[in-house]
């Protein structure tokens, strides 16, 4: 079974092959596990705008050999009573009766939130499609929940695991993406072609958030600018994923102190999400203000803020609200500072 060993197949793999002011829009992946994070154990302002890749999810390579048990909470004696009949179905040759009740433990595991029981259960998922001989190792199915896993091994800061599973992703759809390069239309539908590479440009995204998370800036903007070229590529600059990824690269780019090329791509980010009525355009206008504060471009930067905290009040955004006045005290102290 693959459950049982991924976790040091994961490390042996990525072993071989291997500012202030400033807020990433979000940070949590669309279509994810509730509450799912990325290490840095904060909630987002915008969910990922990723299109999603045709398909479902189904399985994944990892999983724990097993997860505690709390006896004292209902609905997670009802999972494992769910996991050990689909054990069961499994050592009597029932897989679509397995699957079944996977699903149904998979679907109280979200609700009560145990990423252990989520985890576990992928895995057995996985398993199960394996047997059933419906899942190759490169399938979008798996590689996607790969990437869910990994997010939750992130938040869970179980660190090797996470990064691990992050360069599995990566490295096996770059793997595919050449491959797949030079197959004709009447081979390989371009649409395919298409959804794997916004399924790479989910998983260099979401690995970025999570280095920046770790603070390996250089590592996470090798990252985001993957991500970036993909999302333009395929999804256009006025994509509202295309903005997103433009702020969040600046983001790190000022974190490293590198303001002008910083301002150039959070200055093109606030252009198109004006032009594209973005709805987190008062965030990037945040970031941009920000930024202008820290090239010590105060007058400019205060016109910024001003007109961020303007849109923020109008969207009801209580917490950007705060965030922003905050951030004009800072400025103020610095344009005291700076005299």
């Amino acid at each position: 079974m693959l459950a049982a060993g991924l976790p040091r197949l994961l490390c042996r793999l990525a072993a071989r092959r291997c500012p202030a002011g400033l807020r990433p829009l979000r940070t949590a992946l669309r279509g994810g596990p509730r509450g799912e994070e990325d290490g840095g154990g904060r909630t987002g302002f915008a969910r990922r705008r990723w299109a999603r890749p045709a398909g479902g999810a189904l399985g994944f390579l990892g999983a724990l050999s097993f997860f505690p048990r709390n006896a004292e909470e209902d609905d997670e004696d009802a999972i494992i009573l769910l996991l050990k009949k689909a054990k069961l179905s499994v050592m009597k040759g029932e897989l679509g009766e397995a699957d079944r009740i996977l699903h149904q433990a998979l679907r109280l595991s979200h609700q009560a939130d145990n990423r252990d029981a989520i985890v576990y259960t992928y895995s057995m998922m996985a398993n199960v499609a394996f047997m059933q001989g419906q899942l190759d190792n490169d399938d979008n199915a798996i590689l996607e929940m790969s990437l869910k896993l990994a997010s939750i091994y992130a938040s869970q800061k179980q660190h090797e695991l996470a990064v691990a599973g992050y360069q599995f992703c990566i490295l096996t759809l770059e793997e595919k993406i050449a491959k797949q390069k030079d197959l004709p239309e009447d081979v390989l539908p371009a649409e395919e072609k298409a959804n794997t590479r916004l399924l790479l440009g989910m998983s260099l995204d979401s690995y970025a958030r999570y280095l920046l998370n770790i603070n390996q800036l250089p590592a996470a903007q090798q990252m985001y600018e993957k991500a970036l070229q993909i999302s333009n590529d395929v999804q256009g600059e006025t994509h509202p994923q295309t903005v997103v990824l433009m702020n969040d690269l600046a983001t790190v780019l000022d974190a490293q102190g590198h303001y002008d090329e910083a301002y150039s791509y959070v200055k093109r980010a606030a252009e198109l999400a004006k032009e594209t009525e973005h709805p987190e355009e008062h965030m990037v206008l945040n970031n941009l203000a920000a930024i202008l504060m820290h090239k010590e471009d105060f007058l400019q930067a205060k016109q910024v803020y001003k007109e961020a905290l303007k849109q923020a009040q109008q969207k009801g955004d209580v917490a950007s609200v705060q965030h922003i006045q905050e951030e004009l005290a800072e400025l103020a102290k610095r344009r005291k500072g700076s005299k």
